[in-house]
């Protein structure tokens, strides 16, 4: 039977990689729902090859647009809790999240409590509330699988290796365009270099948390999450060539690493086939070709994202979801040219400071201080341009 899957996120990078997967094993998926922010042009193409049963748009003007078309039988949903009506439908057994940013915590809740299996691809749900949605994921006795390249990779490599075995997981990052960058260059910076990744192909905000190496710290947070590992126990290594997309340490003092090309489509397929490996459209990987691996410990200073990170997972509570939603403002304040790209990590560490955190937060709790600290950071960023 085909496995019926909603991908939140469908016209976004990983959510249009899914469904080239999905197309690659029509007999293995059936897409029941798709969900997208306001591409509804795309959308309507994907609704014409997928043929889903609903569709959400998070904006009310490209809903309308979708709804001008002529799609008989299709329910169209929009609203702010369309993605959580979507993630929760009956007849669903897995919910790909691929949305970006703290947008992606609400429906994964709703999928999670209306006990669906979630392949997840939208790091921040588990950074800024990863307390409330493990424990959602233990109550409902559900699935939670990673996407991500790395905790993809640690999740396969843990695989068969027993409970008290694993001493440290090792995340490796590319190190981004500026890996090699003075502190004097960093602060020129323009918008289109921090763009230009060297090795993914990604979308605006994901790449430019890379540039900072703030993903990596998105990363750290999430990896303890999913692997219940202090953040002592997390390492992140530079590795430029992107092939070891990750490692896992055990106790012996064995490495156990996964490898091969920058595809995130190997990720998503093993996401959702999980626990088969089926033959993917991904080129095997050429050691030959690919020569030497090398590896850099990174530097915290000229990127401080990363420090950050770690010390709002050693703070606890409600820091990790100031961290997130700071850093999202942020970015997207670089993004619309208002700010420069070593001001990132100065408007983040401001915010950390004046938080005054929750140490056990409900939903409620991790909502009203994203709320706030956005708040604090529009109006921190008016006054500074």
């Amino acid at each position: 039977m085909a496995l019926r899957i909603v991908i939140l996120g469908s016209t976004g990078s990983i959510g249009t990689q899914a469904l080239d997967v999905v197309r690659r094993l029509p007999e293995r998926f059936r897409v029941v729902g798709l969900a997208a922010g306001s591409n509804a042009e795309l959308l309507a193409e994907q609704i014409e090859e997928f043929r889903p049963k609903a569709v959400s748009l998070a904006c009310d003007q490209a809903a309308g647009r979708l709804q001008r078309r002529e799609l008989p039988g299709l329910k169209i949903l929009t609203g702010p809790s369309a993605m959580e009506e979507m993630a929760a439908m009956e007849g669903v057994d897995l919910v790909l999240n691929a949305v970006v940013g703290a947008a992606g915590i609400l429906p994964t809740l709703a999928a999670i409590r209306a006990g669906k299996d979630v392949a997840l691809a939208n790091k921040e749900t588990l950074v800024a509330a990863g307390s409330v949605v493990m424990e959602a994921v233990r109550e409902h006795d559900v699935r939670l699988l990673p996407v991500d390249s790395e905790h993809s990779a640690i999740f396969q490599c843990l695989q068969g290796v027993r409970d008290g075995d694993l001493h440290k997981i090792i995340l490796t990052a590319s190190g981004g365009p500026f890996r090699e960058s003075s502190k004097d260059e960093l602060e020129q910076v323009t918008l289109e270099e921090a763009l230009a990744h060297p090795t993914w192909n990604m979308g605006g905000k994901i790449t430019i948390d890379s540039a900072t190496l703030m993903n990596k710290g998105l990363e750290v947070i999430e990896a303890h999450w999913l692997f219940q590992l202090p953040p002592e126990r997390i390492e992140v290594v530079i590795h430029p060539q992107s092939i070891i997309h990750s490692l896992v340490e055990l106790r012996d003092g064995s490495l156990i690493a996964q490898l091969g090309v920058a595809d995130m489509r190997l990720p998503i397929q093993y996401a959702l086939t999980f626990p088969e490996r089926l033959a993917s459209p991904v080129e095997s990987l050429s050691l030959i070709d690919t020569g030497r691996l090398d590896f850099e410990a990174p530097d915290l200073e000229r990127f401080p994202c990363l420090r950050l990170a770690y010390e709002a997972l050693t703070a606890g509570g409600t820091f990790p979801t100031v961290l997130n939603a700071a850093n999202e403002v942020a970015v997207q304040a670089f993004m619309e040219r208002r700010i420069g790209f070593t001001d990132i990590p100065r408007l983040i560490q401001s915010a950390l400071e004046q938080h005054r955190g929750v140490m056990k937060p409900d939903i409620e709790d991790i909502l009203e201080a994203d709320a706030a600290s956005r708040q604090y950071l529009v109006s921190l960023i008016d006054r500074h341009t």
